[in-house]
């Protein structure tokens, strides 16, 4: 289990330069950097560890001199990214509410690759819209009200997107019912919204009243399964 920080399968990506610069210039332009850490602060987005690589002086367009590779930046957030594709337009940004639903829950987490669901896309539901998009990793929060309340808790499912017209390549971060995981070999994708509901319970053995009977608590494979009477004294 980490805190604020943690390792994730790194991924090549481009960075919204004016985010290097305070929002104040260099709109329009990128930077080539590879993301290999994940920061979680309560009530902000997702936001990253990177190395810049120089790899843009390589573009057709990329300036004369690589002045930014080996150079890191932390915190970067999730907007300022863009996957490493193939354009013929960059993305548009995207709104945060978008991008990321629901903000981080707590700075204890744990980044995991949920193998079984990462071959095959995506659908992500956005802005009333399915898109496609590939899925990288998941961070799962935890040591907080909102975090460890099963109706509140949220899981950050972070994918880019494919196929989405002017967000083609946007990098998101999406809860579990925003998402779909597609595997035709394995189940039917279905259609339609699913008829669940949050649940508000919290399942704990200890909690039940047989805990106070020592003969129960301790009725285990060491155990002849007789009560045995108290001596008198």
């Amino acid at each position: 289990m980490s805190f604020l920080i943690s390792n994730v399968p790194h991924f090549k990506c481009w960075v919204r330069k004016e985010f290097t610069a305070n929002h104040s210039n260099y709109h329009g332009e990128y930077i080539h950097a590879l993301a290999f850490a994940v920061n979680t602060i309560p009530d902000r987005s997702l936001s990253f560890q990177v190395v810049f690589t120089g790899c843009e002086i390589d573009s057709e367009d990329g300036p004369d001199e690589n002045i930014h590779g080996g150079a890191m930046w932390a915190r970067m957030p999730i907007q300022a990214l863009v996957a490493d594709i193939p354009y013929d337009e960059w993305p548009e940004p995207m709104e945060d509410h978008l991008c990321q639903p629901w903000d981080c829950e707590s700075r204890t987490h744990s980044a995991v690759v949920l193998d079984r669901v990462s071959s095959s896309p995506w659908l992500c539901k956005i802005d009333n819209n399915f898109y496609k998009g590939k899925y990288l990793f998941t961070v799962d929060y935890t040591d907080s009200d909102i975090a460890d309340d099963p109706a509140q808790h949220k899981q950050s499912h972070v994918l880019y997107l494919m196929d989405a017209g002017k967000w083609t390549g946007n990098f998101v971060a999406l809860p579990n019912n925003r998402v779909r995981a597609t595997s035709p070999a394995l189940w039917r994708t279905g259609e339609g919204a699913p008829d669940f509901a949050p649940s508000q319970w919290i399942h704990s053995a200890e909690q039940h009243e047989s805990y106070l009977d020592p003969f129960t608590t301790f009725n285990n494979l060491y155990s002849d399964g007789k009560k045995t009477k108290k001596k008198k004294v």
